[in-house]
């Protein structure tokens, strides 16, 4: 088994990887073997951010025959924190679907791993170019006090279409999956960003972490960064036969928000 894994790590994927890459993947992993994600993961990345500010990152997996999905990370190498995002699946998958709205810091590559309960760990990789507006440093859209007041507000929607292409959407349909949105109200303070009247540096608070529970029952827990964008908003797949959602949000200044959403049939 760990011939295979080493025949088939990365040496295969393109070299745009660099020192950043090797240094996040060693905290991360040590000397763990990745996989080529190939057929396994499928990573949406625009080859040119429209917004440094506010980027949609799409990721689909679907585990090898027998295996289930144990969480799914997001890396920026190049943001000033590179761990962007991690889904622990609760409740392991065969397949999920989520997409996230982001910071682009600079021209970075990403890296998206998919860990399997059997210890698989598979990986993907994009590059993307940003229009140089220091995403992180940015001004906040809204003013910092006037987002306090709707701080942690969430609006939950449920709809049949899944991200991604068709043939992953048909796919999601024979399991019976369903998107659940997530909108939050959150400034996600970087720490670099300055005050525009003060000229002071506004203090770091973002989303730390959503935990989701369907139908009363743990079912993914979302590890947040200051790479999340200003209001996020993440959109993921949830089983089909989900009757009710629950949503708690944590951000890095202990304010804990909860939201609700009974869901119609399917």
């Amino acid at each position: 088994m760990k011939g295979l894994a080493l025949a088939l790590c990365l040496t295969a994927l393109p070299a745009w990887a660099g020192e950043a890459w090797d240094s996040v993947r060693h905290q991360l992993y040590g000397e763990r073997s990745l996989l080529d994600g190939v057929g396994v993961i499928a990573l949406d990345a625009p080859y040119r951010t429209d917004n440094d500010a506010r980027t949609r990152i799409a990721v689909q997996v679907a585990a090898p025959t027998g295996g289930r999905i144990g969480k799914v990370t997001v890396v920026l190498d190049e943001n000033p924190m590179p761990v962007s995002a991690v889904f622990a699946l609760h409740e392991p998958q065969p397949r999920f679907f989520f997409d996230t709205t982001l910071r682009i810091n600079g021209p970075t590559p990403v890296h998206v791993l998919a860990e399997m309960t059997d210890g698989r760990l598979f990986v993907t990789e994009a590059f993307v170019k940003t229009s140089g507006q220091g995403a992180c440093a940015a001004p906040p859209g809204t003013d910092p006090e006037a987002a306090l007041a709707t701080l942690g507000e969430m609006v939950l929607s449920v709809g049949d279409t899944l991200p991604g292409d068709a043939a992953a959407r048909i796919a999601g349909l024979a399991e019976r999956l369903r998107r659940l949105d997530v909108d939050i109200s959150h400034p996600s303070h970087s720490g670099m960003q300055m005050d525009q009247i003060t000229l002071l540096f506004i203090p770091m608070r973002y989303v730390e972490r959503v935990e989701i529970a369907t139908d009363a029952g743990g079912y993914v827990e979302i590890t947040g960064s200051i790479s999340l964008s200003e209001n996020p908003q993440v959109r993921l797949s949830v089983p089909g036969a989900t009757r009710s959602v629950d949503v708690t949000m944590t951000d890095t200044k202990g304010t804990i928000t909860t939201a609700h959403k009974d869901l119609t049939g399917f």
